[in-house]
């Protein structure tokens, strides 16, 4: 971040030859903000530094057709830090009064660098609930800590709310040091409860899919809280902007759909059109290449997903097991496993297939990688208000609330 001088009521914050069109963050004061050029030689404009939406830093965002576009969800800015566009919501739609920032700062260039001059009453910043990794509600849960296949004669180390663990294989079963409630396996993974959980495990979402031909893609590791991954995992705004590249549909606009509770968690279900060349009826022109899937989310706390994809024109099946282990405050470990059936019209496809799948996924979750190591936030906030939900995040919020009821149901157990 450029260093700051201050000058009078004007505060210095760059030299004009770092500010250009990619966004830059600065300090003004003790308040952040970023700023970038919105047109080749325009005077630079600042605004503030997350997007109200999910809090995502600003400075990961683009300038698209003269206003700054967060890379999360595509919300665009003006200069004045009036949100123009929410994608998910579609064309000729009202945007919600808290989409817009706060008032930007003056801005002032000349031969001495960008000047920022705040507002005489900034809005001040209210402080949030958040769920992070070190919270102790969470030793009250069932986490993924290991694939089996990494246990093997020797002690095997792993890091979970931010103590350190210890596996080994002994006769057949696997034993934790120092010794916690629980350990067992399932899914082909090692689960660890550190005190007696206020939950447990979802049904076996194997038992549909027992044919199925399934892997696991290489544990990843993200800077973000278990909290914010599992978030990611649920959101269906964001697939134009951060898979643009894997399998973001051209349509922006998210459809209403329902979340149905259940215990411990909840599901939904969506009808949703995608691009399937895979299906050998297209090539013939039997099928058209646009089809609908039913895609089912499945949730149990705190951090255990799964997502059921369902090709209803060629009645191919992927199944996505998705866990989140929560190592410190800034590190998550996630584990994916995908199942496979009737892909490309074989019921049990070849290993060809799954690796192509496998590898298909690994970009998918590679391009969430990459926006998350833009975000600074340190948990998920569960306090509504310090976010601005839409029609859209109706998984998102549901996923806050059944988090603020673990909290209130480990607090029970813990007592």
């Amino acid at each position: 971040m450029p260093a700051i001088a201050s000058s009078a009521s004007w505060i210095r914050v760059a030299a004009a030859a770092d500010i250009g069109s990619i966004p830059v963050p600065v300090q003004a004061g003790d308040r952040d903000w970023v700023l970038v050029r919105l047109t080749e030689d325009a005077t630079p404009t600042a605004f503030a530094a997350h997007c109200p939406h999910r809090l995502v830093p600003l400075a990961a965002g683009t300038v698209v057709d003269g206003a700054l576009q967060c890379a999360y969800h595509g919300w665009r800015f003006g200069s004045d830090g009036r949100c123009t566009k929410v994608p998910s919501l579609g064309p000729d739609v009202h945007v919600p009064p808290r989409a817009h920032l706060p008032v930007p700062p003056e801005v002032r260039e000349d031969a001495d660098g960008i000047w920022l001059r705040t507002p005489a009453d900034p809005a001040q910043a209210t402080g949030r609930t958040e769920l992070t990794n070190l919270d102790p509600a969470l030793r009250h849960a069932w986490h993924p800590v290991a694939v089996a296949e990494e246990l093997g004669e020797h002690r095997h180390a792993v890091r979970l709310l931010g103590r350190d663990w210890t596996l080994r294989r002994s006769d057949g079963a696997v034993r934790a040091e120092p010794a916690p409630y629980g350990v067992l396996e399932r899914w082909g993974l090692v689960w660890l409860a550190p005190e007696r959980p206020a939950g447990e495990l979802f049904d076996d979402p194997d038992s549909e899919d027992r044919e199925y031909v399934g892997d696991w893609l290489p544990p990843a590791r993200t800077n973000v809280s278990a909290g914010l991954v599992a978030d990611n995992f649920l959101d269906v705004a964001h697939f134009p902007f951060v898979h643009a590249a894997t399998f973001g549909a051209d349509t922006e606009v998210v459809e209403a759909y329902d979340v149905e509770a259940e215990p411990g968690g909840f599901r939904s279900v969506q009808v949703q059109p995608f691009d399937n060349p895979e299906d050998p009826a297209v090539a013939t022109g039997e099928r058209p290449l646009r089809q609908l899937r039913r895609a089912t989310y499945v949730y149990r706390a705190p951090f255990q997903l799964m997502l059921r994809l369902e090709e209803l024109d060629a009645g191919a099946v992927k199944t996505i097991l998705f866990f989140a282990q929560p190592e410190d405050l800034t590190s998550t470990r996630i584990y994916t496993k995908m199942l496979l059936h009737g892909i490309g019209g074989v019921a049990r496809p070849g290993a060809a297939v799954l690796a192509r799948e496998v590898a298909f996924e690994e970009a998918v979750l590679a391009e969430d990688l990459a926006l998350q190591s833009a975000m600074d936030a340190t948990g998920l906030p569960l306090e509504l208000r310090a976010e601005l939900h839409i029609r859209a995040d109706r998984l998102g919020v549901a996923l806050r609330r059944e988090l603020a009821s673990f909290l209130d149901r480990a607090t029970t157990v813990g007592a």
